[in-house]
C-alpha cells in the first residue's frame, strides 16, 4: 500500500490528484487543507474508486495547526511515501501598491508552512529510509511576472529549499521533485490577494486557458514516478520563457514586461 498526503487538496491541482491516483490499485490517501467540507467530498470520490483515502484539516498558516496534523498523521501511519506540497495562494497587484501584510501572509503560506511540514515529516522518513517530497511550485518560479512579487517570491523560495534539501537527503533513500505548472484551468485567481489583502474574486483569461486539472495530474504523477528532479508541466511558450531566461535574459524581460498576465 503507497501512502500519499496531499495538501491544498480541496479543489484545483490538489484535487485533479487525488482523483487520479485514487484509480490506481493499493493506494491510500490523506487529504489536507482547511476546508473538511470539501474534503470529504473529494475523499469519497477517491472511496468509490477503490482507494483508501483520511482527510486532515490544515491550515499552512498556522503552526499549531500543522503540528496537531502531523502528531495525528505519524500516529496513524507508519510511513508516508510521497509527500505532495500543493497547498498555496496566489496575487494580483503590483509591488508599489502591495501591503507588507500580504507579503508576509504569501511567504507564511507558501514557504513557512510547507518547510514546517517538511521539517516535522523528515524524521521519521529519514528512519524509514524512503519517502519522496514533491513541492508544486510554479513557471513564476523561474520567471517572475507582473503582479506576481510576492508570489515569484514565495515559489523561488521553495526552489531554493528543496534543492538544498535535495543534496542533504540523498543518501537516506529520500527524493525529491519540483514541479513547475504553467496556467493550469484552476480556482486560483479568485483566492488570490490583491494588495489590500482581499481576494481577487474572479477568473484570469490566461488561467482560464489553461491546462485542465486532470490532464496536469496524469502528467505530473508521471514525472513523480519516474522520479524526476524537475519538471515543466506548461503550454510551449511558457516553457520556451525559461530557456529564454538562462540564454536570453534581456529579450525575455523585455517580452515579460508586456505580457498579458490576468
Amino acid at each position: 500500500m503507497k501512502t500519499i498526503l496531499i495538501t491544498g487538496a480541496s479543489s484545483g491541482i490538489g484535487e485533479a490528484l487525488a482523483i487520479e491516483w485514487s484509480k490506481q490499485k493499493n493506494i491510500s490517501l490523506i487529504l489536507a487543507a482547511r476546508t473538511r467540507s470539501a474534503l470529504e467530498k473529494i475523499s469519497g470520490l477517491c472511496i468509490a474508486n477503490g482507494a483508501e483515502s483520511f482527510v486532515m484539516e490544515m491550515d499552512l498558516s498556522n503552526a499549531a495547526s500543522i503540528d496537531k496534523a502531523v502528531i495525528e498523521i505519524n500516529s496513524r501511519f507508519p510511513r508516508i511515501d510521497i509527500v505532495v506540497h500543493n497547498g498555496g495562494i496566489s496575487q494580483r497587484s503590483f509591488a508599489k501598491d502591495t501591503t507588507m501584510d500580504v507579503y508576509r501572509r504569501l511567504m507564511e503560506v507558501n514557504f513557512f508552512g510547507t518547510v514546517q511540514l517538511t521539517r516535522s515529516l523528515l524524521p521519521k522518513m529519514i528512519e524509514n529510509k524512503s519517502g519522496q517530497f514533491v513541492v508544486v511550485t510554479s513557471i513564476v518560479g523561474k520567471i517572475g511576472t507582473p503582479q506576481r512579487s510576492g508570489y515569484a517570491a514565495s515559489k523561488h523560495a521553495l526552489h531554493g529549499f528543496f534543492d538544498s534539501l535535495r543534496a542533504e537527503v540523498c543518501h537516506d533513500g529520500i527524493q525529491v521533485t519540483i514541479v513547475c505548472p504553467g496556467y493550469v484551468k484552476t480556482n486560483l485567481p479568485f483566492t488570490a490577494l490583491k494588495a489590500d489583502g482581499s481576494k481577487h474574486n474572479q477568473m484570469d483569461v490566461t488561467t482560464a486557458n489553461g491546462i485542465d486539472p486532470s490532464v496536469f495530474a496524469q502528467k505530473m504523477i508521471a514525472a513523480i514516478e519516474a522520479k524526476k528532479e524537475e519538471v515543466y508541466i506548461a503550454g510551449a511558450r511558457e516553457v520556451m520563457g525559461i530557456y529564454l531566461k538562462r540564454f536570453f535574459p534581456r529579450l525575455l524581460s523585455k517580452i515579460v514586461a508586456k505580457a498579458r498576465v490576468v
